[in-house]
């Protein structure tokens, strides 16, 4: 056995590649969310492949007539090797659940399953030690709020003050993945700079298990459908179990009017999350008829629109957009 990295823009190994996948009744989704992809050829036939994004394993794919042991070891080993090599030692891997017990032989930890899907991890941290770094609050009605917050606008401030009045204590986790016009440290500063008058409420990092490209990467990525659903369940049921250690009994979301992926995210919490954790959907803060949105702001900042800016969101959010105003638009140019 002979193990390779294909690269996938050859059509010569992609048509390999591809062939495997499909066999193994996997959906190729973007090309552009994988980092490097490895094979194992037996002789001049491909029998395994594996690919990573980051930490995440994915793509997992071996020949039926090889599915023992030894070749999805010499696979996995492989592919840990490798990012070790680039010093990442926390991995995760999506996987169907009949292939579970596989990664739990090789030191793997259940993080959340569905009936269509499981993720686990492995290394050097794990969602308890992330729960422990938590700060613990006091109060029976403990709430919670899962924000990107690109950037912080008044429609976040009404969320989340819907909560605090509800609440005796409200985390608001913030998406932590470096995608958005704005940096998650600039987004964790506009959130904590525009609740900071609400004392119940606590900012925190919702690091790689609250809507992240691990748990839910067709929400950074346009997926099909159904793709959407089964990451959106599995996210949901990371929630539920950080949720129960934290003793978080409300969940608050926007309606969605704009993103038909957050609004199926919207309709899988209130599939998984009952009865532990009620699921609360407040309609979207208006101006008059004019609903407030992240996307309008960014368009605003495109247009070098402080004023239409200024509308939208707190003071505070204002402030910073407006003495970051260059280095916001340099991003924009850079992105397009």
């Amino acid at each position: 056995m002979e193990t390779t990295t294909l690269n996938l823009t050859d059509p010569y190994y992609y048509q390999q590649w591809e062939q495997l996948i499909q066999s193994e009744g996997l959906f190729i989704e973007n090309l552009a969310d994988i980092t490097e992809t490895l094979g194992i050829y037996e002789d001049d036939k491909l029998i395994a492949t594996g690919s990573y994004y980051e930490n995440v394993l994915k793509y997992l794919a071996i020949a039926p007539e090889f599915r023992g042991g030894n070749t999805f070891n010499k696979l996995i080993s492989t592919l840990i090797n490798e990012l070790a090599s680039q010093n990442i030692f926390h991995i995760f891997v999506f996987t169907k659940p009949q292939y579970q017990q596989s990664f739990t032989y090789l030191g793997f930890k259940v993080v959340a399953e569905t009936e269509n899907s499981a993720l686990l991890e492995t290394g050097d941290y794990s969602i308890d030690q992330y729960i422990k770094s938590l700060p613990q609050v006091s109060g029976k009605n403990i709430s919670a709020i899962v924000m990107n917050a690109n950037p912080f606008t008044l429609g976040h401030r009404y969320l989340i003050e819907q909560a605090a009045k509800q609440s005796d204590s409200v985390y608001v986790f913030v998406v932590d993945q470096d995608v958005s016009l704005f940096k998650m440290s600039e987004r964790m500063e506009l959130i904590q700079a525009g609740t900071k008058d609400l004392s119940n409420v606590h900012v925190v990092n919702g690091g790689q298990y609250m809507v992240s490209f691990v748990t839910f990467p067709s929400y950074f990525i346009k997926s099909r459908d159904d793709v959407a659903i089964y990451q959106t369940q599995l996210d949901a049921q990371v929630f539920k179990r950080i949720a129960k250690s934290l003793r978080i009994t409300k969940r608050f979301v926007g309606d969605e009017p704009y993103s038909p992926t957050t609004a199926i995210y919207n309709q899988a919490l209130k599939k998984v999350l009952p009865p532990e954790v009620e699921l609360e959907i407040l309609d979207r803060e208006t101006i008059g008829t004019d609903i407030i949105s992240a996307t309008k702001v960014r368009q605003a900042i495109e247009n070098d629109d402080l004023q239409t800016v200024k509308k939208y969101v707190p003071e505070t959010t204002f402030t910073f957009i407006k003495n970051n105003l260059s280095i916001l638009l340099r991003r924009i140019n850079d992105e397009n």
